[in-house]
């Protein structure tokens, strides 16, 4: 009795399944609206290939771009719509047939220049030689990489860097290294006085010099 209710239970459930997967896939739109979209991207005055020319399926977050020759293959569903975008030219979209009946479509998508018009510029001499020599002379350009390097690696531009800003630790940890040795060197004994050293005057004067003892506002 048990086998014969298992049985049964069994074909219904077969018959279920079978008949919500033909539903599903009668109510799938997307059954077999699968397209192979291929084509060529030209100029429309000299049919030349465009290259690197955006090809974007409007909505679905995918797209392509062309090779050197301005060639594409993307798949893309029944009902698409195409964008064909490149820097120059105007935009142009097509749509994938709905009901297309096969599963490959080819296009050869012509793209227009599009021209952009820049305000008017006039160009005016100087009214004089000498204006135009005094002008030349003192007109200011910016520098180079190059200069902008020799000017940062230059000594006076190192001391500056050196005074403000602050250590790494490297530094820090040397200076407190060097502070803990003399410490520990005059254990038990007063540290020598500095006022009659010449070294340390010499080291005075200098600093003196380069004005690190000046007010910094």
């Amino acid at each position: 009795m048990k086998n014969k209710i298992l049985f049964y239970l069994t074909v219904i459930m077969f018959f279920y399944h079978s008949n919500t997967v033909s539903a599903q896939e009668s109510a799938n739109p997307y059954k077999d609206s699968i397209v192979q979209l291929f084509g060529v991207v030209m100029t429309a005055d000299s049919l030349r290939g465009i290259p690197s020319a955006s090809v974007i399926v409007e909505g679905r977050g995918r797209g392509t771009i062309t090779n050197y020759d301005g060639v594409f293959s993307i798949a893309v569903m029944k009902g698409d719509k195409i964008t064909f975008s490149s820097i120059g030219f105007k935009n142009n979209t097509i749509h994938i047939p709905a009901n297309l009946k096969e599963n490959q479509y080819s296009v050869i998508q012509l793209l227009i220049s599009d021209t952009s018009y820049l305000p008017a510029t006039i160009l005016k001499p100087r009214p004089t030689r000498e204006q135009f020599e005094r002008d030349f002379v003192n007109n200011r350009m910016p520098d180079d990489a190059y200069e902008i390097a020799r000017k940062n690696t230059s000594p006076e531009m190192l001391s500056v860097i050196m005074k403000t800003l602050p250590s790494d630790g490297r530094e820090a940890m040397n200076y407190q290294i060097r502070q803990q040795t003399n410490k520990y060197y005059y254990a038990g004994q007063l540290p020598p006085m500095n006022v009659l050293n010449p070294a340390a005057w010499a080291d005075f004067i200098n600093a003196w010099k380069r004005g690190d003892f000046k007010r910094k506002k």
